[in-house]
């Protein structure tokens, strides 16, 4: 079947196209982009009038956390999450239990997502075995089997000369190495921001240094070993500096933003509710502040969710109880239209830039664009939709959000991967 989208208003960074534009789908690729395309008798037309219609996002930091914790998401529960958020292709970090830290694990994960997943699902291998700290996983079973990036995410390896052995594989299989920076001596047992708010509710706090100082080791390492290096949900002003400084410098290294670092600060934080409980933490309205700021100016190039479900009863109770983490695949892009395209920051051409195009290139994926002979992984939305965020509607088993109720902009209406609608608002 093919499937025209017509009078939509393309977004594509990936083919540096924006205006109104028809777009026809055929056997899963993307066959015609024109101004005007004429539709068949065998055409499912889509209506996309002041829609927008951009290529499918591209989510670089997710918790499936399949296998092993199934009880707070599944592999086709948290693809399912994605394609409601409009997320075609998203990376599963490898802190599952096991851990994914060998060949097998990732086919596993991938067999699994062949089966399971409405949308395209990549594995991230582990640096170290059981992400213990101790010694090397194997990388390059790991590569050959099909990960597509190393990372020790949910802490750092802080072992530096194993860090910087897996660094040097990594290049060598030429790789991405995508870094949770913290220093975990320095973290201690903290909970929110170090600073006036935990010392108001009486919270341990965790330091901004406890980030900055990781950051600082990785760009070093990155820059001694030539290893792409990717800081997952960057937080502080400071990590913005070290980082604005390595890439003047030239080296290889990116970052990516969290929408919930992005729009919310510490004030927000009220009282010991265990949905604001997330690392890094909430951080100061400065650092909310240079985080949209990096991400306008191209210092920060990628938005990504660190999508971590749990469930209702790990985050009932006290922040100093209750597991770090939130959901965010289903509120992603509402976020990033409200809080960066709204306000000013970001143009829509750079929010899909951030969101889809440039987490597809630093993925080597042949994905984010929607031109003639690409895949047909595409998002429509209405970008005028105000409608209030309600976690009851999600399809994550995960309902640890801070957003609920939350006012906000864009609503995602169809999600296409490889031609096939996998997602319909209005029949979902």
């Amino acid at each position: 079947m093919k499937i025209l989208i017509r009078h939509g208003y393309v977004i594509d960074p990936g083919a540096g196209r924006e205006g109104l534009y028809d777009v026809l789908i055929s056997e899963g690729m993307v066959t015609r982009v024109a101004r005007e395309i004429q539709p068949e008798e065998d055409n499912l037309v889509i209506d996309a009038t002041g829609k927008y219609v951009m290529p499918g996002f591209v989510d670089l930091h997710v918790h499936l956390r399949e296998p092993g914790y199934e009880h707070k998401e599944t592999i086709k529960t948290g693809a399912m999450a994605a394609a409601a958020g409009g997320f075609t292709t998203i990376c599963a970090m490898p802190n599952t239990m096991p851990v994914t830290d060998n060949p097998d694990r990732v086919k596993e994960i991938l067999e699994k997502a062949s089966r399971e997943a409405v949308i395209n699902v990549l594995p991230i291998g582990a640096v170290t075995k059981g992400q213990e700290g101790l010694e090397l996983a194997d990388i390059e079973g790991m590569v050959k089997a099909g990960a597509i990036a190393i990372s020790e995410d949910g802490k750092s390896v802080m072992d530096s000369e194993l860090y910087t052995r897996g660094m040097q594989l990594a290049r060598q299989y030429d790789i991405p190495v995508f870094a949770h920076c913290e220093d975990k001596s320095l973290a201690g047992s903290g909970v929110i921001n170090a600073g006036r708010k935990a010392e108001e509710l009486k919270l341990p706090g965790i330091s901004k240094e406890s980030e900055e100082v990781i950051v600082d080791r990785d760009i070093k390492l990155a820059e001694e070993t030539g290893a792409r290096l990717h800081l997952c949900h960057v937080s502080t002003s400071g990590s913005i500096k070290l980082l604005a400084g390595a890439k003047q410098e030239g080296l290889p290294v990116t970052a990516e933003c969290c929408p919930h670092h992005f729009t919310l600060s510490e004030e927000d934080i009220t009282e010991d509710d265990s949905d604001f409980k997330m690392n890094p933490p909430l951080r100061s309205p400065e650092d909310v502040r240079a985080l949209k700021e990096a991400l306008r100016d191209g210092i920060i190039e990628v938005i990504a969710t660190d999508h971590a479900p749990h469930s209702a009863e790990e985050k009932a109770g006290s922040m100093l109880d209750a597991p770090f983490g939130i959901v965010g695949l289903e509120t992603a892009f509402a976020l990033s239209l409200t809080e960066l395209v709204k306000t000013g920051y970001l143009t829509p051409y750079q929010m899909v830039e951030r969101i889809s195009t440039f987490p597809a290139r630093l993925a080597c994926i042949e994905r984010g664009c929607i031109s003639e002979g690409w895949m047909a992984d595409i998002v429509i939305a209405d970008p005028d939709e105000h409608y209030q965020i309600d976690r009851e509607s999600f399809f994550s088993k995960g309902r640890n959000t801070p957003f609920h109720g939350r006012m906000v902009y864009g609503r995602i209406l169809y999600t296409i991967v490889s031609g096939r609608i996998v997602y319909n608002y209005y029949s979902n």
